[in-house]
């Protein structure tokens, strides 16, 4: 019977920036707590996560280009990794020399859809980087296993790869010892004094880095007199969205934060926790809104979307219009109250030690020869 594992992770980036990056931290650490024997392999790491997990060295070559860097990537792991024996190699890049890979995003191909005819032509069949991406990725939908990170993503692969086997879904998880309600109570009065919220004002948060992507104007001309957006992210384009905020009078209800390091404080002071992605291949901001009893608010299009049933654990817009309906419906304190409790209890059961046991038995799976 199998036991502990020799497992080996490639990621570019060995930090808690960035939801993919957080997932495989999290992963390592859940499956280290387990026994397991960790290893990875990333350009950057932050050491303070390598408690008992070892960190190789990756060269980072080609850094002006994200495709480019990313097949000096697979080469470079393929090369050292083989140095040395593991049970288990995990990619979470866009890889496809090693048997097992997880797709944190949606394809290259659901981008392209969502140009103009003419700018998809060009971006298909003239642009190197996307000829380059596009070569990639098929190589990439060809690995012998798939984990996704949601349906969503799953059914993206079965549409533009016509790919349905060997693949599998194993959601986020979240961090309850850090987001739940009990923390988030300590921190609200402070934390709401801190960016001059009044009891009246609704505080709606939403964190992103694709502003245009995530839907931030959508958000925009539904905020009101009494309510207050905090935006939590590097966003693209702001030049952007602070001519619409100009347009639209919002400059006293809306906050840039920038990049947050402590998102703790922020959910502290939210009412709501809102994802209005035109294409989402997750949302982890939402699972940890959830975990800390906050009523969330989603796109259909947003793979988290899969977790909630709406009206009783949090609501789902199917068109854009729906938005501010909703904003007035939880304005009233009862109905966050109801579909906080809902999303705590929810999210209570999406523990990174559950990603972890899934993943264990997933890989024994495949070393018994049962899959």
């Amino acid at each position: 019977m199998i036991k502990s594992m020799k497992i080996a992770f490639l990621i570019k980036r060995f930090t808690l920036s960035g939801g993919k990056e957080r997932y495989v931290v999290e992963l390592a650490r859940a499956l280290s707590l387990m026994g397991h024997d960790i290893h990875i392999y990333a350009c950057k790491c932050d050491n303070a996560l390598l408690q008992k997990i070892t960190f190789h060295a990756v060269p980072s070559r080609f850094t002006f280009s994200n495709v480019l860097n990313t097949l000096s990537f697979i080469n470079e792991t393929k090369k050292i990794v083989s140095k040395q024996k593991y049970d288990i190699i995990h990619s979470h890049e866009r890889n496809y020399t090693q048997k097992i890979l997880t797709l944190h995003s949606l394809s290259y191909c659901d981008g392209l859809e969502k140009y103009s005819f003419f700018r998809k032509m060009d971006q298909k069949y003239l642009s190197l980087r996307s000829l380059l991406y596009l070569w990639l990725e098929k190589h990439q939908m060809e690995s012998p296993w798939l984990i996704s990170v949601s349906e969503e993503v799953s059914r993206d692969v079965k549409k533009h790869y016509a790919r349905s086997n060997n693949i599998i879904t194993i959601f986020p998880g979240v961090n309850t010892d850090e987001f739940n309600p009990d923390n988030i109570k300590k921190l609200r009065k402070q934390s709401r004094k801190k960016n001059n919220l009044t009891d009246n004002e609704l505080a709606i948060l939403f964190v992103g880095s694709a502003f245009q992507r995530k839907g931030l104007d959508i958000i925009l001309p539904e905020i009101k007199n009494n309510m207050r957006l905090f935006a939590v992210g590097k966003g693209d384009k702001l030049n952007k969205y602070k001519q619409l905020i100009k347009t639209y009078n919002l400059e006293k209800h809306v906050t840039f934060t920038g990049i947050v390091k402590d998102m703790k404080q922020y959910y502290a002071l939210a009412d709501i926790v809102i994802l209005p992605s035109r294409s989402e291949a997750f949302g982890m901001s939402i699972l940890e809104g959830m975990a800390c009893g906050l009523p969330v608010i989603v796109t259909s299009n947003c793979g988290v979307a899969d977790i909630i049933k709406h009206n009783k654990n949090g609501l789902i817009m199917k068109k854009n219009s729906d938005l501010g309906n909703y904003l007035y419906f939880l304005y009233s304190k009862k109905e966050q109250i109801r579909l906080g409790i809902c999303a705590q209890k929810t999210a209570k059961t999406y523990s990174w030690k559950r990603v972890g046991l899934t993943h264990e038995i997933f890989y024994k799976n495949i070393l018994s020869g049962k899959i």
